[in-house]
């Protein structure tokens, strides 16, 4: 990357790279990741980041900016202190995102899946698309790719798909789940035990599949009432095929 600072304001882009294959990475996103001045991406304190991964054999002459989450398990996502910390942390993000484009350096914000569909990049794009030349490309998301690597048909005709994240309270997963005729579970991780038990309530769980590592080379699909665990990755999901149950 050049280190002299531009005359202008740099571009902002939210780069979708899909679930996990690079193959599934766009076109348009490959040429942006290319072009890009910085390539920032989230991580988790003192891990890898997955969105780093699907890209990593295009980098190399952009300045890389981590964006590390902090640690916050220990709190409850509904408390005060948990929105605070991670508040902070987006605010700090932005900041650190703004510092590079007020140089004058586009910078491309990597994103698994789409950057607008549960994405943390969006938490940076509503406080500085006002501010800056913005652009968002979209990715495959982490279901799509479940169900396609899968082959599972997931809905169809009049079908209503319902897209849940894994940490709703138990009642609320088990009335929505009763409601839908298919439905993806996102953000499993610690979730997935109680994911299981709203299924059993709702009386879905024999038609649930579990899809963990989606379109990568450890993707494993498997139906849920037969994992013997409750263990899984945060990016794993759950889908609840609609369309399987109609000639």
């Amino acid at each position: 990357m050049t280190s002299e600072p531009k005359s202008v304001l740099g571009r902002l882009y939210g780069v979708g790279v899909g679930p996990g294959d690079p193959e599934l990475l766009t076109l348009k996103a490959a040429r942006i990741i290319d072009a890009a001045d910085v390539v920032a991406y989230f991580a988790k304190e003192g891990r890898p980041s997955n969105a780093r991964a699907v890209v990593a054999a295009k980098l190399g002459r952009q300045r890389e900016l981590t964006l590390a989450y902090p640690v916050t398990t220990e709190i409850h996502r509904h408390d005060a202190a948990y929105r605070g910390a991670i508040g902070a942390f987006y605010e700090e993000a932005a900041a650190q995102v703004a510092a590079a484009l007020d140089a004058g350096f586009d910078v491309a914000v990597l994103s698994e899946g789409d950057p607008l569909f549960y994405g943390s990049y969006m938490h940076l794009h509503c406080r500085l698309s006002s501010r800056y030349e913005t652009e968002v490309v979209p990715g495959v998301t982490g279901m799509s790719g479940g169900w396609s690597g899968a082959g599972l048909p997931i809905a169809q005709g009049d079908d209503v798909l319902m897209v849940l994240p894994g940490t709703l309270d138990e009642e609320d997963l088990a009335a929505r789940f009763a409601s839908a005729d298919a439905a993806v579970v996102m953000k499993l991780g610690r979730n997935l035990g109680k994911v299981r038990r709203a299924l059993q309530a709702a009386g879905k769980l024999d038609g649930a599949f579990y899809v963990e590592r989606a379109t990568t080379a450890g993707a494993r699909t498997i139906r849920l009432a037969d994992k013997p665990d409750d263990t899984a990755p945060y990016f794993s999901i759950v889908l609840v095929p609609g369309w399987g149950t109609k000639p």
